[in-house]
């Protein structure tokens, strides 16, 4: 039985995970401190033989007892509300935590996967994004927190590998949704989902021109899953190419929940990406990978998980306004 290590798993990404890597027959041992992630994403697996918790940050040293076969680094802040508010939190795990987990991996001989983004290409200058661009990402701007974080972690991995003949892989997550997802984050969809439910105008940051390109959770899985596998080592896009304006996205929300709202249009925040597509050549030939899902099933599967939270959930604020923290 394979032993791996989840950082981050009570987030909506790790969970996801948690039951992937139970499901392959593999024992569980699940990592978070529950600054964003949520007990309530993974407590159906609490009582399973093959899953542990352990709450815990891994910006502090991180000790796990036994043998490792895989560790898959997803722990850190991940919408621009979270990182914006604790950015100091943010930068820590990308790098201490990141540092931490690689000499965990080094002592237990196991091959370690971390979880980077495609907020590494920034505001990006290429169209849609090759792994061998090296992005347009302005360090010292509110959004550096989470991208530079990003960036490091990439880069100490590649070190690791390199210097102590560690292995690693390397996965550049376009934007995922799914059930889970917390719904006043600060992202686009949830935010969405969310004002709709509530009867509010859609929000949109900038004219709506900028887009975005949605993959559904299950097929990001798929994508985690089988680069741990692969024998590369160099990053990986894994994203669903279907591109779409913010516009029209709001607009399909609107179709798809069945209100009347109309849409608003707010200051775009500094730094925001005017594109964001991947492009995922690497991920088809190396992993023969590409989603699966398309995104009115992905949206309608989506909705229903948020139109069954309580009514507090739904109106629930998990920090304070976004237009706070996007000067």
């Amino acid at each position: 039985m394979k032993r791996v290590l989840i950082t981050g798993a009570a987030g909506f990404l790790g969970s996801h995970l948690c039951d992937r890597f139970i499901k392959e027959g593999c024992y569980v041992i699940a990592m978070d401190n529950l600054i964003t992630g949520r007990m309530e994403n993974i407590e159906h697996l609490i009582g399973n033989e093959n899953f542990h918790f352990v709450h815990h940050d891994v910006s502090n040293f991180v000790h796990v007892s036994g043998e490792l076969d895989y560790i898959l680094h997803f722990a850190s802040p991940a919408s621009p509300i979270d990182y914006l508010k604790i950015p100091i939190q943010t930068l820590k795990v990308g790098s201490l935590g990141t540092h931490n987990l690689l000499g965990l991996a080094k002592a237990k001989g196991a091959r370690m996967l971390i979880a980077s983004t495609s907020e590494v290409y920034g505001d990006p200058t290429v169209h849609p994004q090759p792994e061998d661009y090296w992005g347009n990402v302005n360090p010292i701007g509110p959004r550096g927190v989470y991208d530079e974080a990003k960036r490091f972690q990439e880069a100490i991995t590649m070190a690791y590998h390199r210097y102590h003949n560690l292995e690693t892989r390397i996965i550049r997550i376009f934007n995922t949704y799914g059930p889970r997802m917390r719904l006043n984050d600060g992202r686009v969809l949830p935010a969405f989902i969310g004002q709709a439910l509530r009867g509010e105008d859609l929000t949109v940051f900038g004219d709506g021109s900028q887009t975005r390109s949605f993959c559904y959770v299950d097929d990001l899985v798929e994508g985690v899953y089988r680069l741990l596998l692969s024998d590369h080592i160099y990053p990986v896009n894994v994203g669903n190419p279907d591109e779409i304006t913010i516009s029209q996205f709001a607009e399909e929300i609107i179709e798809l929940t069945g209100t009347s709202q109309k849409v608003i249009y707010k200051d775009l925040p500094i730094n925001d990406p005017a594109q964001r597509q991947p492009n995922i050549d690497k991920a088809r030939e190396i992993l023969n990978w590409e989603p699966k899902v398309a995104r009115s099933e992905g949206l309608e599967i989506t909705f229903a998980y948020f139109k069954s939270l309580s009514g507090e959930e739904l109106y629930k604020k998990d920090h304070n306004s976004f237009e706070q923290y996007i000067k």
